[in-house]
Parts: C-alpha cells; structure tokens; sequence
C-alpha cells in the first residue's frame, strides 16, 4: 500500500472492469457508504477513502494550509488515483465531495466518466439572486456553537442534518463519526465549506453531472441542484428524491440506493 493510500485508509473491494470511487461529507467517512457497496461489488470494483481530517484519520497528518482551501481535498482524490493506477472511473460525491470531484475533473477530465452528486452544492451562502440556504449571522452562530460546547454541538447539528430524531440510527451514526474528529479540525473544516463559493468553476465542469437531492434538506435547498443543473459545463441532469436529510444514503437507503445504481449504470440520455 502506498503512503497516500495508508493516509487515506484506502480500501479497494469487488470485481469488474468499472471503477466506482466514492467520497463522503463533511462529519463522515467511508462508513456512510456502507447500504451502497453489497450493491456494487459484483460487478464493479469499488473504490473508498477517507478525507483527511475524519475521525478515521491521523490527524497529524492533517496540513491546515494545505486544507484551507477544498482544492486540497481535490488534490488528495487525484493523488488516490494515480497511487491506484486509475485511469478512468465513475466518481460519486456526497456534499462537500461533489465539489472535490467537480474541482478535479476540471485540470483531470479523462479521469472521470461521469460525476454523480449527492446532496452537492457550489455555494451555501445567500447571495444576490442566489439562494443556498443560510444567512451569515446563522453560520457565524454554528460556528460559535461548534467552539463552545463541541460535544453539545455535534448532538444538536446531527438530528438537523440528518432530518430525523436522536433516537434513530443514522442520526447515532452520524453524531458518532462527528464526535470522532477532532474539534478544531472540524471548526476549521465546516468554515471552509459552508463559507465556500465555487459558483464561477462550475462551467469549467464538462464532465457529464448527475445531480441527485432530497427533497428536504436543511443545508441544500432543492433550488441549488437547479442551478448547478443550469451551470455546469457538460451535461447534466438533476433528480431530486422523496427522501428527507442530507445524508439520504444513510438514513432512507430504500429510497436512495436503488436510485444511485441507476445513475451509476445509465448514462444521461441525450
């Protein structure tokens, strides 16, 4: 295994000519992918990783230059590939990695057949005649509350991005790879995201898109996978789910996971 592979907690299952490279969100890892991959393995061979700074990883190994901009992460997602020996793949990002994979398919399109976003956004802020969810004031008041009291955050912004109640699963899940990182990663992490604009790199984008989105979800409103449906470069097409939550992988896997394997078998008809 190769240092960046090890760094990564790289994991290469199944069998099949078809690459399948999965990148988590913001507070996870690997492990959101778990309804997913029985799904894929027979006939794919299926790519994980861990972004640096999940609970899953060393967090020495977390460089606070190099990750002050997600340009970072896009970097690490390239490196992971040519370690592998890719050369080309079907890439699906969750939240925070839609855009990783959006960024590297932009200096590395031959590496991508397609990019599938889940729950994905250019821009959480609101702007002029752009709507992403969240006021400034709203943000800066998370962002207090993740330095304050991080234990008591991380139990209060779980069941709100999850879309569902303490008490179920993927709420336990997610609360629990949140509380696995470490604190001031975290803060660090959360402030470039939710305070990132990658509205101007999206018509560099021409690798075909497929956007994919709850119908529900606090941190991206179903008007964003619009607009990066109207934004992208190459094609794209949008589908947005009756699931709830920005993690619809996890918590509605009936709803979703047979609608991620059509988006990774079909291609966009044109």
């Amino acid at each position: 295994m190769g240092v960046v592979e090890e760094a990564h907690n790289v994991k290469v299952l199944g069998s099949g000519e078809q690459i399948v490279v999965l990148g988590h969100g913001f507070g996870t890892d690997q492990s959101v992918w778990k309804h997913l991959v029985p799904h894929l393995v027979n006939d794919h061979r299926v790519v994980l990783y861990d972004n640096m700074g999940s609970g899953t990883t060393n967090p020495e190994f977390f460089d606070f230059d190099r990750y002050s901009t997600i340009e970072g992460y896009a970097f690490d997602l390239l490196a992971i590939l040519q370690e592998l020996g890719v050369d080309s793949c079907i890439f699906v990002g969750h939240s925070v990695s839609a855009m990783v994979g959006a960024i590297a398919s932009i200096s590395r399109p031959d590496l991508f057949s397609k990019i599938i976003m889940i729950s994905g956004s250019p821009r959480y802020l609101n702007d002029v005649d752009y709507y992403g969810g969240f006021e400034q004031e709203e943000l800066d008041e998370l962002f207090e509350a993740m330095q304050s009291n991080y234990k008591a955050w991380c139990s209060g912004f779980a069941p709100l991005v999850v879309g569902d109640d303490m008490t179920s699963a993927a709420v336990q899940e997610f609360s629990r790879t949140l509380f696995n990182m470490r604190p001031d990663i975290t803060l660090m992490v959360g402030k470039i995201i939710f305070l990132s604009d990658f509205r101007h790199i999206l018509g560099l984008v021409t690798v075909p898109c497929h956007i994919i989105q709850s119908k529900k979800d606090l941190a991206v409103p179903v008007v964003v996978s619009e607009y990066l449906h109207q934004n992208l470069g190459g094609e794209s097409i949008v589908e947005v789910m009756s699931s709830q939550g920005h993690l619809p992988q996890l918590s509605s896997p009936d709803i979703v996971i047979p609608v991620l394997l059509r988006h990774i078998r079909e291609d966009i008809a044109l």
